[in-house]
This record gives structure tokens, sequence and C-alpha cells, in this order.
């Protein structure tokens, strides 16, 4: 179990004061969480709004691999990785930094610009205990039963079609279980701008370095990567980063034959709203880039 360095205060966000004027494209962002309400009451959606100096906010693209042991995650990301791609594109236009963050796939870009740039990064003079490790829960996750059971390893393929995967990705020379080997291409690095790295460290470093306050984490899978990594939205939220999660440039690791038995696209809002109550807020990439937000093609209970 990860636990704070420093005091947890539940919504700790609620206390930073965002930046502004110092240079960049303003960003009005609105940050949806959840209250809870008199005992037994449940919990209700709650937002607020902020003002955001682009030049102080960075945004961390998250094991968007180039292939996945899933099919159907395959399927899912590529549908969304075009949105993605966009909010990158806009967040740099503005003058954010962007932190691509392809676990495991660092020697795909050991001479890339963009990983020389992370790695040349001075160290930060003070790092978080622990920040370079996998963090499984924080304090205000301790008391609450998490949401939906994923011991399987989330896989919800049909198994013929997951075998007929699993023989293509051999063809191809990869490892049916391990198969990813550099970011998915959709999402595109700026040799000039970006960064790439996987390191808690790093990353760290790199928001210290840019004086980063404000983080965006985007990406794959929501209920395991985007949450545990030691880049993820508990070691940021810890440790006292104005993180959110963009929920619609995400998905989850959940598999429908496993509890509560819910559709795959409900079981991912079952951990959003988790993230919402105990881990920090979230916000929608039409904030950022305009038009609509994302929306899954077969999400039959969001029609």
């Amino acid at each position: 179990m990860c636990r704070p360095v420093f005091a947890f205060c539940f919504y700790g966000l609620l206390c930073a004061l965002p930046v502004t004027g110092l240079g960049g494209d303003p960003m009005q962002m609105d940050l949806r969480y959840q209250v809870i309400q008199n005992a037994g009451d449940g919990y209700q959606l709650a937002s607020r709004k902020e003002e955001w100096s682009a030049k102080r906010t960075a945004v961390i693209v998250c094991d968007v691999w180039d292939y996945h042991h899933c099919y159907n995650a395959v399927k899912r990301l590529e549908q969304f990785a075009p949105q993605l791609n966009a909010v990158v594109v806009e967040a740099r236009k503005r003058g954010c930094i962007v932190i691509h963050a392809p676990s495991d796939c660092m020697d795909a870009y050991k001479d890339h610009p963009a990983r020389v740039r992370a790695q040349d990064t001075p160290p930060a003079k003070m790092l978080p205990e622990n920040i370079g490790q996998w963090c499984k829960q924080i304090a205000s996750e301790e008391k609450v039963v998490y949401p939906i059971d994923q011991t399987d390893g989330g896989e919800d393929d049909d198994p013929a079609e997951h075998a007929k995967w699993a023989k293509h990705l051999e063809h191809l020379g990869r490892d049916p279980r391990r198969p990813w080997r550099e970011q998915l291409s959709t999402v595109v690095i700026d040799s000039e701008k970006d960064y790439v790295t996987d390191r808690g460290e790093e990353v760290w470093s790199i928001l210290e370095a840019n004086g980063i306050e404000n983080v965006i984490l985007t990406g794959v899978h929501v209920n395991m990567c985007v949450l545990g990594r030691p880049f993820g939205l508990r070691q940021l939220s810890k440790n006292g980063k104005n993180v959110v999660l963009m929920r619609d440039m995400t998905d989850s690791m959940y598999n429908p034959r496993q509890w509560p038995y819910v559709t795959h696209h409900e079981g991912t809002r079952r951990i959003i709203s988790h993230i919402e109550r105990h881990v920090c807020p979230t916000v929608t990439s039409d904030q950022l880039i305009g038009g609509k937000r994302f929306e899954w093609s077969d999400d039959m209970d969001s029609k």
C-alpha cells in the first residue's frame, strides 16, 4: 500500500489556487468531482471552474501502446486515439508541455530527442518518497470498496477472437502477452518540444523544472496504469499536483463476466466515479479542443 508523504486533504485540489498571467493561452477548465451527502444519501456530482495557465500545465499520455494483448482494448483505443492526438496538438499549441509515457518501451526511443530531453532534465531537488514506484491505494481509498473486480486482468475478448489475435501477434514477432514496443503512431510525438519517459522520477523532475502545477492524465487503462503508475493519478494527487483525469480520453481493462457484472463501458464509468470521489476531479476533451466530447460507438447506455 502506498501512503502519502504529506498530509492528505480530501480533494486537496480544492485548496489549490489557479495560476494565471504566466504566459500561454489561459485554459478555462470545468472540473467535475463528487461529494458525499448526508449519511446514507450517497454521493452527488459537483463541479467548479478554474482558469489555468497553459505554461503551468502538462498533459501526460499514459501507455497508449502500439499493440495490446487484448484485442478489444486495441479496437477501443483506435476509436479515441485521433481525438487524443487533437488534444495533444492543441495543448502543445497553447503552451502546455506534453509527456508521452509508453511504459516498458524506452528502448524504442533511446536516441529520440524527446527521450533525450527527458533524460537531460535536471533531477528535482526534492523527490517525493516512492515516486518511482506503483501506488496501489491512497489514504482516501482505504475504507471504500473498489467498484469492479479486475483480478482476471480485465480481458473481455471473445475466446476465439482472442486466440486469433494472439496468433496474429506471434506472426508479427510479438509476445502475445506483452506485444507493445512503442506508442501508437496516431498520437504524434513532437521531437522539438515533447518528452518521452516512463519513470516517475523523471516525470516529477520535468514537472518541477517547468513550474508545472496542473496535470491532465490521458491514456489507458484507467483502473490500472492511469491510476497506479509512478506518474499516475494517485502519485500526483497525493504529492500535491493539481491533477485531473480526462475522462473521455481513457478506457478500462474490465471484463463484464466479473463482478459487478455490468457492461464494459459501465465498468469504466464506475472507475471514473471512484476517481471523482476519492482521488481527483475529471475533465473532458471538448474543454480544450472544442466540439463534442468523445463517445463510444457501442455504448448503448449513454445514448
